[in-house]
């Protein structure tokens, strides 16, 4: 294990309370339906349930409401925290899913396990990006579906025009909603984490749509704005610089 990926693992473990915190929200508001018609959306009709693999799925949030409409679930995150939470959440809503702590850059299943892979505020993370999704293409069926939803989230660390917009937004959303943009509570580890990080330092997603063809995966689309459809009005004003795109991809 690299040392980023030590780090990265030590922030998401202490994150894991506060953040299934946000994903019990989002499973009890708009979110969960406007989620589901966007991934199934995506896919083809089967005559069977869906074989999904949810990468990173911190609290559940995708397992959980995929399994929710039948779809065959595992869900893998990079620490056993969250994968706690995770469980826990899947047996409140009543809902069967597998899960398992996994490095999503070294995936312990076999060659064409899954119809779908998917993944939510994930990608910017990858301290090795083209190995996971080399990785992830490998566990796809031929013709099966990657769906990426994330962010240039710490774009504005590498970029001045990106940072400035930023700061308006934050702005505005303090003067018109009293919302206060969210603050490391490890300061320090942060810093360690995001300075080394590679996919900070690109704009997606054109760094995606160059390398996944070359990944060896067809079909590559984007939709660069999802603001609108997952978000609520607050949450659109505070990430408007940084809107939440998609990728779908063919393997």
């Amino acid at each position: 294990m690299t040392e980023l990926q030590t780090l990265v693992e030590k922030k998401w473990t202490d994150r894991a309370s506060s953040y299934c915190e946000a994903i019990n929200a989002e499973l009890n508001c708009f979110k969960r339906q406007a989620w589901l018609d966007l991934i199934q959306a995506q896919m083809p009709s089967y005559d069977r349930p869906v074989d999904v693999l949810d990468i990173g799925t911190g609290p559940g949030f995708f397992a959980i409401i995929l399994s929710q409409i039948g779809w065959k679930v595992r869900a893998v995150d990079c620490t056993a925290e969250m994968i706690r939470h995770a469980s826990g959440n899947a047996g409140h809503y009543g809902v069967e899913a597998e899960f398992a702590v996994m490095d999503s850059h070294k995936l312990d299943y076999p060659d064409d396990s899954f119809d779908l892979v998917l993944s939510r505020n994930v990608t910017w993370t990858l301290h090795h990006p083209e190995e996971a999704y080399k990785e992830w293409r490998r566990v796809l069926r031929p013709g099966g579906r990657l769906l990426i939803f994330d962010s240039n989230w710490y774009r504005h660390r590498f970029d001045e025009e990106a940072r400035l917009k930023k700061e308006a937004d934050e702005r505005e959303a303090r003067e018109r909603f009293d919302l206060e943009p969210f603050k490391e509570p490890d300061q320090e580890l942060a810093e360690a984490i995001y300075s080394s990080l590679p996919l900070g330092r690109y704009p997606r997603p054109d760094w995606d749509l160059e390398r996944l063809p070359e990944l060896g995966y067809s079909e590559v689309s984007v939709d660069r704005d999802l603001s609108g459809r997952i978000w609520d009005e607050q949450e659109q004003l505070l990430y408007r610089s940084t809107p939440m795109f998609m990728i779908r991809a063919t393997a």
